[in-house]
C-alpha cells in the first residue's frame, strides 16, 4: 500500500498493512538540539522563514518537515497550497525593540510583543503577548473584509497548473484541501478579535459574531471552489485551537448557537464535491464539544494532546467510529526515555489500531526536551509496533 492508500482505509475504519508514518513537526529548539547530538545536516535541509526576531515577514509556505521528512521516513502529506489569510496583508511594523523583546504589529494587524531571547529558527520559547486585534466593531469588521476576497486570484499560487500536474492525477500522498493551521471558524474570528474580544461578543455583540460565521463559511466554500473541482482534495482539516486544559473556550451552548451553523453548511459543501474526510485541529480539552462536532460534520480529531487529558482510548470508549483520531501519543513520555516510550506505545497503539480509524503521531510537536536519541528510538519503535498489530 502507498501512504494515501493506507491514510484513506484508516480513515474508513478499512484493514491496513500499516497505519501512515505521520508526525507534526519541531520546534526550532529542537533541531538546533539534535544538530548538535549528532543529526547530520543534510537530515534537516529546511531554512527558516523568520528573521532574527522571529517575526514572519512575507506570506507562508506550506511545504517542509511540517508536511514530511523522508530522511526519517516520516511520509509525506501536502495541502493545497492556498493562501487563506488577509489579502493584501497588514504591513509588519516594528514598533520598538529591545535587548529582550520586540513589540511590533503582524501582517493579520495584531499589535504583539515578542520574547527574543532564546529564539531559535523562528521559534520562540514562550508564546507572544497579543495586545490589541484589528477588529473591534461593525465597523472594523466590514473593512477587514475588504482584505478576505476569496476570488482574489492571490489565493493560488502563480505555478497552479505545475501544482494540478504534479498532484491532480494518480497520487501516492493524502492530499489537504487547505493548508493546515490557516483556516478555521473559530481560529478566523480569534485573529479579528482575540480570545477575550471574541468571548465578549459573544455576549455583546452577537449579531456581528453571527455575521463573521457566516462570513467565514461563505469565505471557506469559495475560496476552495476551484481546487475542490481542478484537483479533487483527499480530506479538509480546520484548524480551531479553541480549548485549554480546563476544556473548551467555548460551552456547547455557545458553540451550537455560533458554530454548529457555519459548520454544517462547509462540511455538506465540501461532501457534495466529494471530500468525505473532515479534520479538526485543536490543542486542549475538546471533549465537551465531541458530540457537537460529530454533529458538525467532524471525522476525524486531532492531535489529542495528552496533558490536556484527551486520551485517543478514552474517545474513542465514549463515542466508538464516529470519530477517527490522529495523535495521542504523549510528548512527555518521550523525554523520559526508553522504557517509557516504549510503555507509551504500548498502551495506545495495539488496542486503537486493532480497533481501526487510528494514525500514531505524537500529541504535538516535538519540543527540545526530547533528545535526537530519544527521537529516533521513538520513530522506530513507532513503526515496529504500528506493523506487529
Amino acid at each position: 500500500m502507498n501512504t494515501r492508500e493506507r491514510f484513506l482505509r484508516c480513515m474508513r475504519f478499512q484493514s491496513v498493512d500499516r497505519p501512515p508514518n505521520f508526525e507534526l513537526g519541531y520546534w526550532g529548539q529542537t533541531v538546533e538540539r539534535w544538530l548538535s547530538e549528532g543529526m547530520p545536516k543534510e537530515a534537516y535541509p529546511w531554512e527558516t522563514e523568520h528573521d532574527r526576531l522571529g517575526i514572519r515577514v512575507g506570506r507562508r509556505k506550506y511545504e517542509g518537515p511540517l508536511y514530511g521528512h523522508a530522511y526519517f521516513g516520516i511520509e509525506d502529506r501536502p495541502c493545497v497550497p492556498l493562501e487563506l489569510f488577509a489579502l493584501p496583508p497588514f504591513q509588519v511594523q516594528v514598533l520598538e525593540e529591545t535587548d529582550r523583546y520586540v513589540l511590533h504589529r503582524d501582517e493579520d494587524g495584531i499589535l504583539r510583543q515578542a520574547l527574543k531571547e532564546g529564539t531559535v529558527r523562528g521559534t520562540r520559547p514562550s508564546m507572544d503577548t497579543y495586545l490589541d486585534f484589528p477588529v473591534k466593531t461593525r465597523e472594523d469588521f466590514e473593512e477587514m473584509k475588504k482584505r478576505y476576497d476569496p476570488r482574489d486570484p492571490r489565493r493560488y499560487p502563480e505555478d497552479w497548473p505545475e501544482f494540478l500536474s504534479r498532484y491532480g492525477g494518480d497520487r501516492t500522498v493524502p492530499l489537504c484541501a487547505v493548508p493546515n493551521g490557516t483556516v478555521g471558524f473559530y481560529s478566523l474570528a480569534r485573529r479579528w478579535m482575540g480570545t477575550v474580544g471574541l468571548s465578549r461578543a459573544f455576549f455583546t455583540q452577537p449579531g456581528l459574531v453571527h455575521e463573521m460565521m457566516d462570513f467565514i463559511a461563505d469565505f471557506i466554500m469559495e475560496a476552495t471552489h476551484k481546487a475542490l473541482h481542478e484537483v479533487q482534495p483527499d480530506y479538509f482539516n480546520f484548524f480551531e485551537d479553541f480549548a485549554h486544559t480546563g476544556g473548551p473556550h467555548m460551552s456547547p451552548r455557545l458553540f451550537k448557537e455560533f458554530f454548529l451553523p457555519g459548520y454544517g453548511l462547509v462540511t455538506g459543501f465540501l461532501r457534495r464535491h466529494g471530500v468525505e474526510i473532515i479534520w479538526l485541529d485543536s490543542d486542549g480539552n475538546v471533549e465537551p464539544l465531541i458530540p457537537l462536532l460529530i454533529e458538525a460534520g467532524i471525522t476525524c480529531l486531532w492531535p489529542l494532546e495528552a496533558a490536556a487529558g484527551m486520551d485517543p482510548r478514552e474517545v474513542r470508549r465514549k463515542h466508538g467510529r464516529a470519530l477517527a483520531l490522529s495523535g495521542g501519543i504523549d510528548k512527555r513520555e518521550l523525554a523520559r526515555g526508553k522504557e517509557a516510550i516504549e510503555r507509551e506505545l504500548r498502551s495506545k497503539i495495539p488496542g486503537l489500531l486493532a480497533e481501526g480509524g487510528y494514525i500514531p503521531t505524537l500529541d504535538h510537536s516535538f519540543p527540545p526536551d526530547i533528545s535526537y536519541e530519544n527521537f529516533r528510538y521513538y520513530l522506530q519503535a513507532k513503526m515496529k509496533a504500528m506493523e506487529d498489530t
